[in-house]
């Protein structure tokens, strides 16, 4: 069971910097001296792979590959790699408050490219590749996707889509540079995360990871293993996964990730899940597998299917999969998102993990004042995380804004709230004071803003990930009042 505390939802791509988007740099060991005078145990991030062309790290290359976004300028600058006059005048977006993606991907590949000619490789391509037999996989991905002008995998060439072994090994003899450079910047991404991973452990603060449950078909994950998943003779997805209609679309979700062949998955004693969680665990302290009832249970769509209406749910690996993938790894730290519709087959699935599961206060009130419903606080235990929303959920005041009157009266009565100026606060301050032994905020519900700072709205695209924190906002007076809150409550 984890120890009582409390930590902050906050993406390191919202933090501010200098370069149109957050990094490793100087202001991520900031947010972590924050943490620390803020009385935070935890800080949890999304995930820190390679995002799509819309901002989503759910939908990413690869499943192990860090965000080269991440990676920061001004620590290459020191190593010797670039100079100043290389970061001057760069266009990395109108609003330093606003990710703009375009803008970010296009110039840091430029000035990596040209860091990456500035470096000389003294045997950390050839090491990093011998302890991660991901990487060079990965690489040659990426290369290829270049050279086929990003094209998706099953659209190449026969050879180079269903990996002709000859094909792949004269790929990289002739492409050697600018695979090398793919594997470069996962080296500088790992070094420096490492780097801040550490400082912040040696202050206190644990970092919570995520796990999206599935990986983009367009990856090379499924490049490299398509055995594990259900596919077509042509390489694309048969079935993909997503969920039924639900509050937050009436026609469902088709996320368009394929999903698992878990029968192959078994005979293999799940070798590829042990090698994704088992790297998990070394680069964060803490894993969030984010739709953790698909491995009881989960929504699949024909391929073909315009919405998610007429899935159909089908069976996952269950406790079994928990099992195997322990006897290889041990006890893993774990906490299991278990929102949504949860069957009494998932929660039987979450109490024989042991795994705390997910609480989220914005899911509690609605008029109806259903005292068994789970999501109210009085029926919280201990093993359980508590969110007042999560980066999938508006801001505490942009919600608190849009629920209808009764729904609102509902939650002042059940909160005995009395200060609606400063709800964000009425609402921190009781999700700290459950039985829950953690509870985390949204950085934007302790900065009290509203719903144009909402991290992502689902079954929607275009207008997410892209939110990022004022410079200087993190400032000693708010450090302090969130330790008040938090030693109050006995978290600190």
């Amino acid at each position: 069971m984890l120890e009582r505390g409390s930590g902050i939802l906050m993406h390191i791509s919202s933090l501010s910097s200098n370069y149109g988007v957050g990094s490793f740099g100087v202001k991520a060991y900031e947010f972590v001296d924050f943490l620390k005078l803020g009385g935070q145990k935890y800080w949890q991030v999304l995930p820190l792979c390679p995002v799509d062309a819309t901002g989503s790290p759910y939908q990413s290359f690869s499943t192990f590959a860090g965000n080269f976004y991440f990676i920061d300028l001004d620590i290459l600058k020191d190593e010797g790699l670039l100079n100043i006059e290389d970061l001057r005048n760069i266009n990395w977006g109108v609003d330093e408050e606003i990710l703009d993606f375009e803008a970010v991907n296009l110039n840091r590949l430029k000035i990596l490219k040209l860091a990456y000619s500035n470096w000389k490789d003294c045997g950390e391509i050839s090491n990093f590749i011998k302890e991660n037999s991901w990487a060079q996989n990965y690489a040659v991905f990426m290369v290829l996707l270049e050279k086929n002008n990003y094209a998706p995998f099953w659209d190449w060439d026969n050879e180079y889509k269903f990996r002709n072994a000859q094909a792949i090994k004269n790929f990289i003899s002739n492409n050697e540079r600018d695979i090398n450079f793919w594997v470069f910047l996962q080296i500088k991404f790992y070094n420096q995360w490492q780097n801040l991973k550490c400082y912040a452990n040696k202050n206190g603060i644990k970092i919570i990871g995520d796990l999206p449950i599935y990986v983009a078909g367009n990856s090379a994950d499924v490049w490299e293993c398509p055995e594990n998943f259900c596919l077509n003779e042509n390489m694309t997805a048969k079935k993909i996964a997503g969920c039924p209609p639900d509050a937050f679309s009436k026609t469902g979700q088709l996320w368009g990730n394929p999903t698992y062949n878990w029968d192959c998955m078994k005979n293999t004693e799940y070798a590829w899940w042990a090698s994704r969680l088992g790297f998990y665990s070394k680069i964060y302290d803490i894993v969030r597998i984010d739709h953790f009832r698909g491995f009881d249970s989960f929504y699949v769509v024909d391929a073909m299917q315009k919405n998610a209406i007429n899935g159909v749910w089908e069976c996952g690996p269950g406790i079994s999969f928990f099992n195997t993938i322990s006897k290889k790894l041990g006890r893993l730290n774990v906490i299991a998102e278990d929102l949504g519709y949860i069957t009494s087959s998932v929660k039987k699935l979450l109490k024989e993990t042991g795994f705390p599961g997910m609480k989220i206060l914005q899911h509690a009130f609605d008029s109806r004042e259903a005292s068994d419903s789970d999501c109210l606080p009085h029926n919280y235990s201990k093993n359980c995380v508590v969110y007042i929303g999560t980066h999938d959920n508006n801001t505490a005041i942009g919600w608190y804004s849009d629920i209808n009157i009764e729904s609102r009266n509902y939650c002042n009565r059940y909160i005995n709230i009395k200060n609606m100026e400063n709800i964000n606060w009425e609402l921190i301050r009781f999700v700290m004071s459950t039985v829950c032994n953690i509870s985390i905020i949204q950085m934007q519900d302790i900065l009290g803003l509203g719903a144009e700072a909402r991290m992502n709205t689902p079954a929607t695209v275009g207008i997410n990930w892209k939110w990022r924190i004022k410079d200087g906002a993190c400032n000693e007076k708010l450090g302090k009042k969130l330790y008040s809150y938090t030693k109050l409550y006995g978290r600190v």
